[in-house]
């Protein structure tokens, strides 16, 4: 009898000896002769990555419906749910932590700046069963008198920028915050890197933790924070020390304010004011305009998760009904997630110049089910080495086009317990291009109130005419503190800002 053991052509990045010698390490190799071996549920778990709308039954039949031929195991269900629960989550954990990692090489598009390779850090949540065993650790939701919805796990992922490769992860419950996984996160940073985060991520130690990596980093500031500017610099930006009354040593940081006005299509209007704070303190070798315009990269961070929870997961709710299963479940998504990245890296290789931006997520996944089901690239071709193979070419054959648009997607609110709720309204109802101008300023009373909800909700006053929109806005600032102009380093530098209602609180520095 044969068990069929192979991730159809992602079995030649995750090959087999790479398989065995994890199973070795990890201790989790069978200790007598089973009907299925450890690498075969390896591949099984993987599997079930890769078809997440399907059965164990149906999965075991894509696995060994391409091996006609053979005498061919057919496992109860039962069976397989035990041998998952053999090998434990060591194994997939393992080989997340193989394969995760950069892919861009030097100077590829989109994931270097200045010479540094941009990542970019966030979190989601991926919905759990309604399990006994796992709400304990995982709580509902809870009002004052219901609990609703389902239990949530929450995933936080270093990614690089422009490839979307996922170089570490940590998960667990919804009662930790993002920072505590970030944390956990640090020792994959290095010298040569550019940490983008949003508001969640600039805490006082969590900037002291990244930079004591030898990494530099690019947040954004929410509006509680109000620094005190110590030297102006010359593209706008300035100076100030953070950490008072949190770290032992005051840390040393860049702020870049900025006006940010976007006008979609149909004449809407929106106005947001941002402050970014970063560790590269040269303004002149690091423009400030510069550094606005790369923080969106922080959004590739967003179309990893899409690419988990919406084209792989499809919106499903986990399928393990276990704690440790649970655990196994998202390393061996993450890891299935990670080989196709790595397969699409190997395709761009033969493509000089081509932007992985361009490669469809939805096809590269297809494209890799395909051969798992014909059973087809298992094993390398003889000679020389083909970075493209069955997936390169279908992926090739469906690039995206080259020009980007500014575009914006309708975003509606569909789960009624969701914390976005006060944005309800405030995005469009159909996608639609923008134009974005963006102005660098200093804002001498802080930033509105509207920002304390947080930075992804809709700021500013939406109107159908751009032009009387800006005359006709009044700020309400934050609190009587913001009232107050903040310290200045020096007179001159006093001089340098004046406010004005019609630009939002701040005349651009000239």
């Amino acid at each position: 009898m044969h068990a069929p053991g192979h991730l159809g052509e992602l079995t030649q990045i995750v090959d087999f000896e790479l398989v065995d010698a994890v199973l070795e390490e990890t201790g989790t190799r069978e200790k007598r002769l089973r009907l299925l071996p450890s690498r075969v549920v390896v591949y099984f778990v993987l599997a079930l990555a890769l078809f997440e709308n399907c059965s164990y039954r149906a999965v075991w039949g894509k696995l060994t419906v391409g091996l006609a031929g053979l005498p061919l195991l057919h496992p109860a269900v039962s069976s397989l749910s035990r041998a998952r629960r053999r090998i434990g989550i060591a194994p997939l954990r393992r080989l997340f932590e193989i394969l995760a990692g950069p892919v861009a090489h030097r100077g590829q598009a989109g994931a270097f700046w200045r010479g540094l390779r941009t990542v970019a850090v966030d979190g989601t949540l991926l919905r759990i069963p309604d399990e006994a065993q796992i709400t304990w650790r995982s709580a509902k939701r809870a009002g004052d008198h219901l609990e609703f919805g389902y239990p949530l796990l929450r995933l936080v992922v270093l990614v690089e920028c422009g490839t979307r490769a996922v170089l570490a992860a940590a998960f667990g419950p919804e009662s930790d915050g993002e920072l505590t996984y970030a944390q956990r996160l640090l020792s994959a940073l290095d010298h040569t890197m550019l940490l983008l985060g949003d508001a969640g991520f600039d805490a006082n130690t969590f900037a002291r933790d990244v930079h004591a990596t030898g990494a530099q980093f690019l947040v954004r500031s929410s509006a509680r924070r109000i620094p005190t500017p110590f030297r102006h610099l010359a593209d706008g930006s300035y100076l100030a020390r953070i950490g008072y009354g949190a770290l032992p040593a005051l840390l040393t940081v860049r702020v870049i304010e900025a006006q940010v006005t976007v006008a979609l299509a149909d004449g809407t209007v929106r106005r947001e004011q941002w402050r970014l704070l970063t560790s590269l303190l040269d303004a002149t070798r690091y423009p400030a305009a510069e550094l606005i315009t790369l923080y969106h990269e922080r959004w590739q961070t967003e179309t990893t998760y899409f690419s988990i929870k919406a084209t792989m997961l499809d919106g499903r709710v986990l399928r393990s009904r276990s704690l440790p299963g649970l655990d196994q479940e998202v390393y061996a998504l993450l890891t299935a997630y990670q080989a196709l990245i790595r397969a699409a890296a190997d395709t761009a290789c033969t493509r000089p110049g081509l932007d992985m931006d361009r490669i469809s997520f939805t096809v590269l996944l297809s494209s890799a089910a395909d051969t798992v089901t014909t059973a087809t690239g298992i094993l390398p071709p003889p000679g020389p080495a083909d970075l493209v193979g069955t997936i390169g070419r279908a992926v090739l054959d469906a690039l995206h086009p080259a020009r980007h648009r500014h575009r914006v997607k309708a975003r509606t609110r569909k789960n009624p317990t969701s914390k976005y709720g006060p944005n309800a309204g405030q995005r469009p109802t159909t996608s639609q291009n923008y134009t974005v101008h963006t102005t660098v300023t200093f804002f001498e009373h802080g930033l509105g109130e509207y920002h304390e909800s947080g930075v992804r909700h809709s700021v500013g006053v939406e109107a159908r005419d751009p032009v009387t929109d800006v005359n006709a806005t009044v700020l309400s600032l934050r609190t009587p503190r913001s009232l107050e102009p903040r310290r200045f380093g020096s007179p001159a530098a006093w001089m340098r800002t004046t406010t004005s209602a019609n630009n939002l609180g701040g005349r651009p520095v000239v």
